[in-house]
């Protein structure tokens, strides 16, 4: 895989956190420009996605490709299912949920390169 798309991601993750732990203290919901952040975000897993089948097709290393898949499919799914629960729930919770949301992002992206690496399969 790609290391500038791993550190992409998980920079942008500790923004997005960053971001959710201000509002979280401020007790603020989130507002437009958090969910521009989370779409950003979104958009470089969804990358990460095709970017990690394609290379899991061209590569001879042992990894366990099932469990690689399902890793990169649930990290697509973590951003829109928290997204979703905090525009339902527009109070410091819902705040809560996106800061959980974008940890779990985050961990699973972590992962990804321990389980594309041979030594988490």
């Amino acid at each position: 895989m790609t290391d500038w798309l791993t550190a992409t991601i998980l920079a942008l993750g500790g923004v997005a956190a960053v971001v959710g732990i201000v509002l979280l203290v401020r007790d603020e919901p989130a507002q437009d420009r958090t969910f521009v952040v989370l779409a950003v975000l979104e958009v470089a897993v969804l990358v990460q996605l095709v970017v990690g089948a394609v290379s899991l097709s061209q590569t001879d290393r042992d990894v366990s490709g099932v469990l690689f898949v399902s890793y990169l499919v649930g990290n697509l799914l973590v951003l829109p299912i928290g997204a979703f629960w905090s525009l339902a729930e527009r109070t410091r919770a819902g705040t809560g949920v996106l800061i959980v949301a974008v940890v779990t992002v985050v961990a699973l992206q972590l992962r990804l390169e321990t389980i594309w690496d041979g030594s988490g399969a």
